[in-house]
């Protein structure tokens, strides 16, 4: 008599570009090769420091990012509330951690961290382009720019975090690691940042889509919801800490 063996189900294949793993080394390997080779490049490190060291242009953009950020909050999370750390005492809401996992920090340290990374990526595409940088006259340049500044400022951000809020203090390199690939799944989303001035401009005019709101806060908005939300799940009564579960009477 043949006795039937069942097969064992296959586990799943999940693609090499994929796994968290795969995402952070790919992220660290990128960054150690592609800043070995630019930095070999005449006029490459002197472009980049300028760009930095234009304090008007790298404050504009902070104050951008920051208000995005906080913004897009309002898309995320349009009936919760959140937790701003310390601000929470001025507009009456109990006070957890002050700064630490909360909004406020995530607002400051993201905004920073990409405007340094917005502004040297601008630098380095435009010296390898030999001309401005700008979706208009290179958009592939651009769009590829968009990806990697926000990649590499997301990063930045959770690095930082992971190495010094106390909450991480049992795993700061996994925290670290998940971190960087869910930076890598959202900024992904963003891919569409370029065309919404451009788009905008067509329906309400060429001056409201070039303008600051239109075509530097509005999509900065947009892609802080996607990137957020996509990359960390961030949407709704997801994503929200402990302090804001409260809050909203979750828990």
């Amino acid at each position: 008599m043949t006795t039937l063996v069942a097969a064992k189900p296959k586990a799943p294949v999940v693609p090499f570009y994929a796994q968290a793993d795969n995402q952070f080394k790919v992220t660290v390997l990128a960054a150690v090769v592609g800043s070995a080779y630019l930095g070999t490049m005449p006029g490459m490190v002197a472009a980049v420091v300028a760009a930095l060291t234009d304090a008007t242009a790298v404050a504009t953009t902070f104050g951008t990012y920051m208000l995005a950020d906080t913004l897009s909050n309002f898309i995320q999370h349009p009936t919760q509330k959140m937790d701003y750390g310390f601000i929470n005492k001025f507009i009456g809401r109990e006070v957890d951690e002050a700064w630490w996992g909360t909004r406020t920090e995530h607002i400051v340290g993201v905004a920073g961290a990409l405007a340094l990374t917005d502004h040297a990526s601008t630098a380095i595409f435009s010296k390898l382009l030999g001309k401005s940088l700008s979706f208009a006259a290179a958009p592939a340049a651009f769009i590829a720019h968009t990806f990697i500044f926000i990649h590499v400022g997301v990063s930045l951000y959770v690095a930082y975090d992971a190495a010094l809020n106390p909450a991480h203090a049992a795993d700061r390199q996994a925290e670290f690691m998940s971190g960087v690939s869910a930076s890598y799944v959202g900024s992904n989303t963003a891919w569409f940042e370029p065309f919404v001035g451009p788009t905008l401009g067509k329906f309400a005019g060429a001056a409201a889509g070039t303008s600051w709101w239109g075509g530097s806060l509005l999509p900065a908005t947009l892609a802080y919801s996607t990137v957020k939300g996509v990359g960390w799940n961030d949407w709704g009564n997801s994503g929200l800490n402990d302090h804001e579960k409260k809050l909203n009477g979750l828990k």
